[in-house]
C-alpha cells in the first residue's frame, strides 16, 4: 500500500515549491545610451539637488578630450579641465519655477563607468550639483532648461529625469523619463505629482528585500543559525532534531528574535531617536555576529539558547539597516512609511533565505555528511568573519569581497539552493536504503521516521 505523504515532508514539498517561484528582483535598467546628456533631481521636503551626466564620446567630439587609458588616466584628465567642465554644465542647465531660475553649485565629479576606458570607450563624467532653493518646499511643478551639446552636435536629445523622491516613492529611479529636450525644444516643465505613500512603502519594500539579497553579512548571519536549527543538543554535542516541528519552532524562535531585536533599533536610530553609531563601527560588529554563532555552532555553550545571540546582535543589525536612511531629507510620516516599507522588505528578504535553505538541511541532518557540513561551514564562516572584522577595523581589503559576492549573486543563490535540496534529498534516500541514517537526538517520536508495519489479520 502507498504510504501518504507525511505532513513534514508535504511542508518540506511546499517551502521548496514557494523558493522556486521565487523570482528574482529585476535590477534596474540603465537609460544611458552614451548619445544623450542627462540630468537627474533628488527631490527632498525642502532641498533639492541632482547630477549632470555627460557621455564620453560627445566630451571627445566637443572638447577634444583623449578619455583613454586607465581609470587614474581618466581622472587625471578630468580633474585638470574640472573647473570648465562645471562652467559649461552651469552654463547649460537651469532649474527654477514661475520664470525664477535658481542657484546651481556644482562640486565634485563621479565616473559612471569605472576602470579604465580605449579611445573609443563609453561611459560618463557625472558633475553632482546642489540647488539654492528660495522656497520653504520644492513645488511640485519645475522649470528645467538643459542644453548640452545641442547647438555642438545635430540631432541629439538629452533627457532630465526624478532619481528619488521619497514622498512619491521615487528611488534610484533610472529609466523613467520624464522630459525629453532637443535643439528645438530647450526647455519644459516637469511635474513631480501628488505624494504617494503607499507608492513609497511598496518601493521601500523592494529596498529592504534588495538589501538582503545583495548583503552577504546578512545572508551568512542567517545561514550560521540555519545550521543548527535541525540538530538537538544530546551529551554536550549535536545530533538530528527529532522532528521536524521541533526544527521549525527553533528556527521560528531564533527568527523571531532576530526580527524583534533589529526592528527596535532599526525604527529608533531610523527615526532619531537613538544615535547611530559610526558605520565602521555598526559594520564591524556585523561581521564579528557571524564568528560568534559560527564558533557557538563548534562548541555550543548556550545551549539551544541560539535566540539570545540572535536578539543581541540584531541590534546591531538592525542599526546597519537605519544607516540605509540616514540621510534622507524625508518628513517624519515619510520616514515612518520608509521605515515600515524597508522593515517588511527585510523579512521577506530573511523569510526567503530560510524558505530555500531550510528544506535542504532538514533532509541532510540525519546523513552521515551533516557533522563534516556543520563543521566545515561554520569554520568557514567564521574565517570569513575574522577577515571582515580586519578589513573594516584598520580599513584594507584583503581582497575576498569580489568572490563571496558573486557567491551569493541572486538568482544564482536560488538555482545552489535548489540543487542542493534535491541532492540532499537523493541522499538522504541513498543513506535510508543503506540503513546508515543516524538516530534522532530527542525523545519526541521523528516524523520521518519507518512506519511501523501494520499488523497481519488473525486467522479465526
Amino acid at each position: 500500500m502507498k504510504t501518504p505523504l507525511r505532513p513534514a515532508s508535504a511542508l518540506i514539498a511546499v517551502m521548496a515549491a514557494a523558493a522556486v517561484l521565487v523570482v528574482a528582483l529585476a535590477a534596474p535598467a540603465s537609460a544611458h545610451r552614451n548619445d544623450e546628456s542627462y540630468v537627474y533631481l533628488d527631490v527632498g521636503d525642502d532641498s533639492l539637488s541632482g547630477r549632470v551626466e555627460l557621455p564620453y564620446p560627445d566630451l571627445r567630439s566637443v572638447f577634444d578630450f583623449r578619455l583613454q587609458g586607465s581609470e587614474d588616466d581618466l581622472r587625471a584628465e578630468i580633474e585638470a579641465n574640472l573647473a570648465m567642465l562645471q562652467a559649461y554644465a552651469l552654463a547649460e542647465t537651469e532649474i527654477g519655477a514661475d520664470g525664477t531660475s535658481w542657484e546651481l553649485t556644482f562640486e565634485g565629479y563621479e565616473l559612471l563607468e569605472e576602470g579604465g576606458s580605449d579611445e573609443d570607450g563609453l561611459g560618463y563624467v557625472i558633475l553632482p550639483f546642489t540647488v539654492d532653493l528660495p522656497l520653504d518646499s520644492v513645488p511640485q511643478l519645475i522649470d528645467i532648461t538643459f542644453t548640452p551639446f545641442l547647438d555642438e552636435i545635430d540631432d541629439r536629445n538629452n533627457i532630465a529625469l526624478v532619481a528619488n523622491d521619497w514622498k512619491r516613492g521615487v528611488v534610484e529611479e533610472e529609466t523613467n523619463e520624464l522630459l525629453i529636450i532637443d535643439a528645438s525644444s530647450r526647455s519644459g516643465t516637469i511635474d513631480l505629482g501628488n505624494p504617494d505613500q503607499w507608492r513609497n512603502f511598496t518601493r521601500s519594500i523592494d529596498l529592504g528585500v534588495d538589501h538582503i539579497r545583495t548583503g552577504p553579512d546578512h545572508i551568512f548571519f542567517i545561514l550560521v543559525l540555519l545550521l543548527t536549527s535541525v540538530l538537538v543538543l544530546r551529551s554536550g554535542s549535536w545530533a538530528p532534531s527529532p522532528s521536524f516541528g521541533y526544527s521549525l519552532g527553533r528556527l521560528v524562535i531564533v527568527a523571531t528574535m532576530f526580527t524583534i531585536a533589529h526592528s527596535i533599533t532599526f525604527t529608533l536610530a531610523g527615526l532619531d531617536l537613538i544615535p547611530l553609531p559610526s558605520s565602521k563601527f555598526v559594520e564591524s560588529l556585523i561581521a564579528l555576529s557571524i564568528g560568534a554563532a559560527a564558533l557557538h555552532n563548534l562548541r555550543p555553550i548556550f545551549g539551544h539558547r541560539e535566540w539570545t545571540l540572535a536578539f543581541a546582535f540584531g541590534l546591531f543589525h538592525g542599526m546597519g539597516f537605519a544607516g540605509l536612511i540616514e540621510d534622507l531629507d524625508i518628513n517624519r510620516s515619510t520616514q515612518l512609511v520608509s521605515l515600515l516599507g524597508r522593515n517588511v522588505g527585510i523579512e521577506i528578504g530573511q523569510l526567503v533565505i530560510i524558505a530555500i535553505t531550510f528544506p535542504g538541511l532538514y533532509l541532510l541532518r540525519r546523513t552521515r555528511a551533516y557533522r563534516p557540513l556543520l563543521y566545515t561551514a561554520s569554520i568557514g564562516l567564521a574565517l570569513i568573519s575574522g577577515i571582515w572584522v580586519i578589513e573594516r577595523v584598520f580599513e584594507v581589503d584583503a581582497g575576498i569581497n569580489g568572490a563571496i559576492d558573486k557567491a551569493v549573486l541572486w538568482p544564482r543563490s536560488l538555482v545552489v539552493a535548489i540543487l542542493f535540496t534535491i541532492a540532499a534529498a537523493a541522499f538522504r534516500e541513498w543513506e535510508k536504503r543503506n540503513g546508515t541514517l543516524l538516530p534522532i537526538g530527542g525523545t519526541a517520536p521523528a516524523d520521518d521516521a519507518e512506519p511501523e508495519p501494520e499488523p497481519e489479520p488473525a486467522l479465526v
